[in-house]
């Protein structure tokens, strides 16, 4: 009587000492009858000693018998007495045992569904502790790749090695009543640490929807990392609110006001925003509603889809934005936003914001290029370098001060104050001609 094994690494034929062992091989046969060791892992493997499986929660200490995992009745015990035949001794490699359970506190000791297989020759450790009950006929080659695998400080192999599939080849014993054969092999280890390395493919035994779905998921997380990474999104796991609706197709004549009006019928709205040109001030035909509930939301979603609104279909789908999320942007909109109740900024926000832009940037063309404007327009000379030092050397409340006294002559008085002092002095060109002469001996 054999089992076939297939396992991440290749295949492994068990031949079963049917005759000596029944109990031991009842057991195993129908565990794999059940699909109980599908999608295992060998979470024990010590070179040149044994590779043991057959524990669905890859920690050493779970699996029960047959009879226990079928049955209700919590009476029955987990484990059955170990069929020790001294004859089986563990001489060569590919020996197969059931692993002996100790005894605890409130339950007996003995074998459930853990077994190994050996990986060297002459373990007489393990004779008359351990259970014999098969060997490998086939697969040797396999158990060398097992042998050969990197484990952790536990025995654990860093790349999962995992029995993907059982075929019984010949079973003799009948199903212990109560025993159904599940319809499918199961699509998920039962065990929830994986390891799996980068050469192995960890959606190749699983159904093609589930496939697509995992390979989307990762798709949309590597793109969120990516976003991440370049600035688009505060952090990769951020997720856009559930309460704001993203409204486009607009017709440009659509204001605020009558967004809200129109939506607001399906519950309390926060901010109604209908975003603008920053320059022009045009609407781009495209808003974004807040309701206060995100059962408004989706309500209006539902019921406001392809409605006209100005002679134009809009379209209605919830928002992927996550701009409120992230406190380090600075464009405009979030500027102009922090004076909003709700943080969308409506239009008089856009205003002052655009408001506080223009005087932000005139405040700072006239603190650096003011000062040094009014030094130009006066002769050239050592009076012009001490002005020059004078007016770098203000503090901007004097610069203020300067621009304010100088602000507040008017026309008229600076045009008859050059003028006076022109007819006092006589031509200007010629009091320069002639200073330069005095103090240069040229022109």
């Amino acid at each position: 009587m054999s089992v076939l094994f297939e396992t991440s690494l290749g295949d492994i034929v068990i031949d079963l000492e049917v005759e000596a062992c029944p109990k031991t091989c009842e057991n195993f046969l129908k565990l794999c009858k059940v699909y109980y060791y599908n999608l295992n892992a060998f979470f024990n493997v010590s070179k040149d000693f044994l590779a043991q499986a057959g524990d669905p929660t890859a920690t050493g200490t779970g699996g029960e018998c047959i009879w226990s995992f079928i049955s209700s009745d919590s009476s029955v015990p987990r484990y059955f007495p170990p069929e020790i035949i001294p004859k089986f001794k563990h001489k060569e490699r590919g020996t197969v045992s059931m692993a002996v359970a100790p005894a605890l506190e409130g339950q007996k000791g003995g074998c459930g569904s853990q077994f190994f297989i050996t990986l060297g020759d002459n373990i007489d450790y393990l004779d008359g502790k351990h259970a014999v009950f098969g060997h490998v006929v086939e697969g040797l080659d396999t158990l060398e790749k097992i042998n050969e695998v990197f484990t952790d400080q536990d025995g654990r192999p860093f790349k999962d090695i995992r029995i993907r599939h059982v075929i019984i080849l010949d079973d003799p014993f009948p199903d212990p009543p109560g025993l159904i054969q599940p319809p499918s092999s199961p699509t998920r280890p039962p065990d929830n640490s994986t390891r799996i390395a980068e050469d192995e493919d960890p959606l190749a035994t699983l159904p093609e929807e589930e496939e697509e779905k995992i390979r989307r998921e990762k798709a949309a997380a590597a793109s969120a990392l990516t976003l991440e990474m370049v600035g688009d999104l505060p952090f990769a796991n951020v997720r856009p609110p559930e309460n704001v609706l993203f409204v486009c197709k607009l017709n440009p004549v659509t204001r605020d006001e009558d967004l809200e009006l129109i939506f607001s019928r399906f519950g309390t709205i926060m901010s109604c925003h209908v975003i603008r040109d920053k320059r022009t001030g045009d609407s781009l035909q495209y808003a974004f509603i807040e309701f206060d509930k995100r059962e408004d939301a989706e309500q209006a979603y539902f019921k406001m889809q392809n409605v006209l609104v100005d002679d134009r279909r809009i379209w209605v789908d919830f928002s992927q934005s996550v701009s409120r999320l992230n406190k380090s942007w600075s464009n405009d909109i979030v500027r102009g936003a922090k004076h909003a109740k709700s943080g969308f900024a409506g239009r008089d926000d856009l205003e002052k914001t655009r408001r506080y832009r223009d005087e932000d940037s005139d405040r700072h063309h006239k603190s650096h290029h003011g000062d040094y404007g009014l030094v130009f327009d006066v002769p050239a000379g050592r009076s012009t370098e001490k002005r020059r030092k004078r007016s770098r050397s203000r503090t901007p409340e004097d610069s203020s001060k300067h621009r304010r006294r100088h602000r507040s002559r008017s026309p008229s008085s600076k045009y008859k104050e050059s003028t006076s002092t022109r007819d006092r002095d006589g031509d200007y060109d010629r009091d320069r001609r002639k200073t330069s002469r005095e103090r240069y001996g040229r022109y």
